[in-house]
């Protein structure tokens, strides 16, 4: 950016003495969980602010025709994919737009040297409270929560000055104030059943558990040994969450031949994701890597749980140096959500990167099809998940063995989160899928009464593993095993398959497979259908023949899926 440009365009700005309300539904604080005000913030305590700017229409539609395109297996485009630099001349906002909100910045005192560009349409800001106060007209409160001693400076609301409101959609890193949630840790009980007929399952601390010989047995995949070029896989962990190498090597080790991988080959973010025994980020880089083997495995760290910092880092990232597959355990109600500008913001980005052939899979929650906000209250509604009902990411849910202990055929689990956005609508992909779940559920008479759901919304899951309490999985913490459950188990085993099958059509010369959903309902013949079970029985949404809201099209069948690909 010329500096010539910003002075002429500080010299031209008028300051508006209107103040335009951003993201008109938040309501503020109203869904801070756990978070704990303690105190007004400081006015000198650091504070980031990432503003992503409006995107011009006509970009939005060529950009989303492409990702549509790029990722149906029956497109004559399928499979080619943008680079980066495509995806962000397409992400460019208006001409000047940049330029305006910068020249804002540096009329209200911020200096050149605090602001950044990590992608097209994004302005970063690295500043203090006390301007963040003044830039956002709004009072910053620090808040706690009582399983992170990460501490968060919030604004209940902000407002802009209408000629940067113009081209701003929304500011990042100032309003969220996201829900933790956390793996279920599961008791060891003293049923035994079938644990003598299960493969090698890391030894007898880890006996009625799930370890990495019984997921490949039932998903019927092979570990990579000798990695593709360029095939590159990865999880994200947040808040605080941080791998063990002490752990994983113990993992390793106790579940060898089928442990191959005993590493996260790279940080995306800092290295601020090593050196700790959280359960969510051990189960992650345990499973993930156990399922896919050799592929190298990195990990994108965040130190607060925020979509709009794990776009941008993913966005940032150049061709052939970006995770192709990735796994994220983490999610919040839509309710639960700012505003559903913030959603759309993120599906944009969403979009994005799938156009550059990226796949994202989600967790789907583990509440239920009543989420995190319960379904007390206001007619016993049901609250879906966000990102999880996202139509541009894949939304994997969980399940159980039908029989404790027998490897064979499962059932939802009774906690998995399923449903149909309040947000966003069916999308084509899964129009005649969702349609003949309707249609069985309500023949069976299991379909949930329509006014607790949306009939018109996006279903989720796409699909699901192994993730109940009825067999938790085994995971390594501080150098001892403990049971562990939970669809945060689900997405990285999940991710594991699918990162082995596009590290099989990356070998044959092919392209990677992208956004997974159109391949995922495009053979849903592939798939362990799960016919048994609810989320949860009697009131959720009933796992039928065929896709479901609450298992999606099943549980993967790594040999079946590896000839569609």
């Amino acid at each position: 950016m010329q500096t010539s440009l910003l002075v002429s365009l500080v010299v031209a700005a008028v300051a508006s003495s209107t103040r335009i309300s951003m993201e008109s539904d938040i309501s503020a604080y109203a869904h801070s969980g756990n978070w704990k005000m303690v105190a007004e913030t400081s006015a000198d305590e650091p504070i980031t602010a990432l503003f992503m700017m409006k995107h011009q229409p006509e970009k939005m539609i060529e950009l989303e025709e492409t990702f549509w395109a790029v990722s149906d297996p029956k497109n004559s485009r399928y499979g080619d994919h943008l680079t980066r630099d495509q995806t962000q001349k397409l992400l460019a906002p208006a001409e000047g737009n940049i330029e305006r909100v910068t020249a804002w910045l540096l009329q209200s005192g911020v200096t050149e040297e605090a602001i950044t560009f990590p992608n097209a349409d994004m302005v970063e800001l690295q500043t203090t409270v006390g301007v963040a106060g003044k830039l956002f007209d709004g009072t910053f409160n620090t808040f706690v929560h009582a399983s992170t001693d990460t501490a968060l400076h919030r604004v209940g609301a902000y407002t802009l000055p209408s000629h940067i409101a113009a081209v701003v959609e929304i500011v990042g890193g100032i309003v969220r104030l996201p829900e933790i949630q956390q793996p279920i840790v599961v008791k060891d009980d003293v049923d035994s059943n079938g644990v003598n007929e299960w493969p090698d399952a890391c030894g007898k601390s880890c006996a009625r558990k799930v370890a990495p010989g019984i997921l490949q047995q039932r998903y019927k995949y092979t570990p990579v040994v000798t990695p593709a070029a360029g095939s590159i896989f990865a999880t994200a962990e947040f808040q605080g969450q941080k791998w063990s190498q002490k752990d994983m090597t113990k993992f390793a080790t106790a579940c060898t031949p089928n442990f191959l991988n005993a590493t996260v080959a790279k940080e995306i973010g800092g290295p601020g994701g090593t050196g700790g025994q959280g359960v969510e980020a051990l189960l992650d880089v345990e499973y993930a890597s156990a399922v896919a083997g050799n592929i190298p495995m990195w990990n994108v760290y965040s130190k607060t749980y925020s979509l709009e910092d794990y776009v941008k880092t993913l966005a940032a990232l150049a061709d052939g140096q970006i995770p192709l597959i990735n796994s994220v355990s983490y999610g919040n109600d839509e309710i639960q959500q700012t505003s559903t500008a913030y959603m759309y913001a993120c599906n944009t980005q969403f979009m994005a990167i799938g156009s550059r052939g990226v796949s994202i899979m989600f967790a789907s929650g583990d509440q239920g099809v009543c989420g995190r906000s319960g379904c007390k209250g206001k007619g016993g509604v049901f609250h879906p998940d966000f990102p999880a009902g996202s139509p541009y990411i894949t939304s994997v849910g969980g399940t159980d063995f039908a029989t404790k202990g027998v490897i064979g055929d499962e059932k939802a689990w009774s906690d998995g989160g399923g449903g149909f956005s309040n947000t966003f609508a069916i999308p084509s992909f899964q129009t005649d899928a969702v349609a003949a779940f309707k249609v069985a559920a309500q023949a069976a008479g299991t379909l949930p009464p329509q006014a607790k759901w949306n009939n018109t919304g996006r279903g989720y899951p796409d699909l699901a593993a192994l993730g109940g309490e009825g067999n938790p999985y085994c995971v390594a913490k501080s150098l001892l095993f403990i049971g562990v459950a939970g669809t945060s188990a689900s997405c990285p085993v999940a991710a594991g398959v699918f990162a082995t099958l596009n590290d099989a059509r990356l070998a044959k010369g092919g392209k990677p497979l992208g956004f997974l959903n159109p391949f995922i309902y495009q053979n849903g013949d592939a798939f362990n259908d799960v016919t048994l079970g609810a989320n949860p029985p009697k009131t959720g949404f009933p796992a039928v023949k065929g896709w479901d809201a609450a298992t999606g099209w099943g549980t993967p069948d790594a040999s079946k899926l590896l000839t569609r690909i």
